[in-house]
């Protein structure tokens, strides 16, 4: 047996005192772990520092590092989100629907827990804690593994989340991390058949696509996000131009090291010279690095960079963007259709029908008119905490909250009915 398969017994052995826990006490589990975040949070913070001393020593972009960064505000952060917790519904035990058929027997759809739900991240620590609550509140055991620039922080973080749990009578081991960062280790947790119900993997196209040629496990598909914004033909005047460049600013600068955060920028050529000096002096203040094509270069000059494929297709999670001018909306939507990877895309314009066109056919989990594409979040969209930006489009799509954690159990009531 190996090292995951180990993980996997023990999270199998406490998946049903999770599974039938009543929301009372995950509740005091949910308020346990906010509380030791809170008075222990210089342990967090010494050992979130040993990560990002090994960070700088590597050489990791400033954007990395502020993925894996914690503060007391952000600690606090994710303190308050497992309180939000418990004032979220419970959803397991909810009814979806309940029938009576013509024979006497009633059905009823009801909301269960998946299992054990195995997450893969890269290098955010908080989302050892988001992953962790969302997952308790769901009523299910959740294995982690993070990247190795994240182990301490992860470590304890899950040790103190462990410590909580047992602190209100659950079993520590609903939480586990796999605290080996190896390969193999990553590889043999894809394969843990008869363990894991579901397996999420949570960064990059390069983390996503390897979880999806190794796992033999169901997979979620989360996170990747090669978003788009596509400034159309019409807009009338400054006021629209301004609202053009604040949309293209903050869905590229707020923080761009997140999923929801664009890559690309499409720009009708109508509106091009109008647009696109403005979006540079904007995108200037952050230092954003802009590769264009032949006639974004023209309208902005020698130092844009040369785009190509390659650029078109990358998720750079970085202070860097590509700029196409198109023909026409159809050309928008083909460059989205090529390079998106189904996550958030956005129009602007002040065509109605423009506007209808591109939610209609754009393929993504959300799609936006007018409005930045950092707005892809669970919180934002009223759900409360999320797991994930799901990108595919089964079982679940877009922000996966509680209810995403759930799956389905018929309870069916008869009196004696047989089938003819």
């Amino acid at each position: 047996m190996n090292y995951a398969e180990t993980l996997g017994v023990r999270a199998k052995a406490a998946e049903s005192a999770i599974a039938t826990a009543a929301p009372s006490l995950k509740n005091q589990a949910l308020a346990a772990i906010a509380d030791i975040l809170l008075s222990r949070q210089e342990e967090i913070l010494a050992a979130n520092a040993e990560d990002l001393a090994a960070a700088q020593a590597n050489n990791m972009t400033a954007s990395l590092q502020d993925r894996l960064r914690l503060t007391p505000a952000r600690i606090a952060g994710m303190a308050d989100a497992a309180r939000q917790l418990i004032a979220a519904e419970d959803p397991i035990g909810a009814v979806d629907s309940g029938t009576v058929r013509p024979n006497g027997l009633q059905i009823l759809k009801t909301r269960v827990p998946l299992g054990v739900i195995g997450i893969i991240f890269e290098s955010r620590p908080n989302v050892t804690v988001d992953a962790a609550t969302l997952c308790l509140k769901a009523g299910n055991a959740v294995i982690l593994r993070g990247g190795k620039e994240a182990i301490h922080s992860n470590t304890i973080l899950t040790n103190m989340m462990r410590e909580a749990a047992a602190s209100v009578g659950l079993p520590e081991d609903i939480i586990l991390l796999v605290e080996d960062t190896s390969r193999e280790t990553a590889a043999d947790m894809m394969r843990l058949t008869g363990y894991l119900d579901v397996l999420i993997p949570r960064g990059g196209a390069g983390l996503i696509q390897a979880v999806l040629r190794q796992a033999s496990v169901p997979v979620i598909e989360t996170g990747a996000g090669n978003c788009h914004v596509y400034v159309d033909a019409c807009l009338y005047g400054e006021a629209d131009y301004e609202m053009a460049v604040r949309i293209v600013d903050n869905a590229k600068t707020q923080r761009p090291s997140v999923c929801n955060a664009i890559e690309g920028l499409i720009v009708h050529e109508a509106v091009a010279a109008e647009i696109l000096p403005r979006v540079q002096k904007a995108l200037d203040a952050h230092h954003v690095v802009i590769y264009g094509d032949e006639r974004t270069r023209t309208i902005l000059g020698e130092l844009v960079q040369p785009v190509t494929d390659a650029l078109y297709d990358t998720e750079f999670n970085d202070y860097k963007i590509t700029v196409k001018v198109v023909d026409s909306i159809q050309e928008a939507m083909a460059h989205i259709a090529r390079y998106g990877t189904k996550h958030s895309e956005c129009i602007v314009t002040r065509d109605l029908d423009a506007a209808k066109i591109f939610q209609r056919h754009v393929d993504a989990a959300a799609v936006y008119v007018n409005a930045s594409t950092r707005f892809t979040d669970g919180g934002e969209f009223g759900y409360g905490a999320e797991i994930g930006i799901s990108t595919q489009k089964l079982h679940a799509r877009g922000p996966m909250g509680l209810r995403e954690l759930t799956t389905v159990k018929y309870l069916i009531q008869g009196d004696g009915q047989i089938r003819e």
